[in-house]
């Protein structure tokens, strides 16, 4: 089974390695290796690999600089998942692909399901969605992930910046009213490996009854204000030197923290239908969490 990988150096393109390797022949893919921005060359390197699963962890993730920059997060979000799901149309190939929380505007006081309408507030958030408005449309098969408040140990992200400033700093201040579930680019990783495992150990129809989109982030919830909290409880436990304890990260809205993209302030996702369909366990955010930080630690 020839399997491609696009975005390997992402967080959850780094993790994808590792669980996909064991699934059959991976050939791994940057963006100095081939410009997604650019279909001639990604269709070259279609035409050159013929790959019978093609794994897009690739994207425009710049959230902010989206918003001046529409024109290529949309060549990358977009029209890069147009060409893929024709390509797998047209060789009978499956297509993985990763969408987001963005999708939706946050307004909804329970988590959100698959089935809810999406009304993206950012231009990131458009761009992805109409990612996946071709998907839908192209016929091919596909598995479209949406996932939210990414984390890894390789890459930046919130949890190394919180650590970062609870070292330098006797207070901070954190966005208490936003809602959603850290989620471990190894949890996306392993489900994904998982899901595909069992599309290829089974027949066509078990695979057709299972193409469209998924929730995939971890179980339970968090504000970003929860979730500092917990990671510097964490680093204090581990015996790391801070300057702040708990006590010292201050609740905020939104509104004192303004950036050009909106986020949803509910980013909830309910994730039944991927347990239910692939019989998979989702672990608590905490879990993940907790690990990284004994492994950075």
């Amino acid at each position: 089974m020839r399997i491609l990988l696009l975005g390997k150096n992402g967080q959850v393109g780094w993790e994808l390695q590792r669980a996909l390797a064991p699934i059959g022949e991976l050939s791994t893919l940057d963006r100095t290796q081939v410009d997604l921005a650019n279909p001639t060359a990604l269709l070259s390197v279609l035409d050159k690999l013929q790959p019978q699963i093609i794994v897009n962890a690739a994207a425009y993730t710049a959230v902010d600089k989206a918003e001046t920059e529409q024109k290529l997060a949309y060549a990358v979000n977009a029209e890069t998942v147009r060409i893929l799901a024709n390509y797998c149309l047209n060789n009978d190939a499956w297509l993985i692909h990763y969408s987001t929380d963005y999708v939706y505007d946050g307004s909804k006081l329970t988590a959100y399901v698959e089935t809810d309408k999406t009304n993206p507030l950012s231009v990131y958030g458009n761009s992805k969605l109409a990612g996946e408005e071709h998907l839908r449309n192209s016929n091919c098969k596909y598995l479209n992930f949406r996932t939210s408040w990414v984390f890894a140990s390789k890459g930046h992200n919130f949890i190394k910046s919180i650590i970062k400033l609870a070292k330098e700093r006797t207070e901070l201040k954190v966005i208490a009213d936003q809602f959603g579930a850290p989620t471990s680019a190894e949890l996306i990783a392993d489900v994904t490996a998982l899901c595909l495992q069992q599309i290829l150990l089974n027949d066509e129809h078990f695979g057709r009854e299972r193409i469209g989109t998924y929730h995939l982030v971890a179980s339970g919830e968090a504000s970003w204000h929860s979730y500092a909290q917990h990671i510097v409880n964490k680093v204090t436990q581990l015996q790391q030197k801070l300057l702040i304890t708990a006590n010292n990260i201050l609740p905020i809205p939104t509104e004192e923290y303004p950036l050009p993209a909106v986020r949803p302030k509910n980013s909830r996702l309910d994730t039944t239908k991927l347990q239910q369909k692939f019989a998979i366990n989702l672990p608590d955010w905490t879990y993940y969490v907790d690990r990284m930080l004994e492994e950075l630690h």
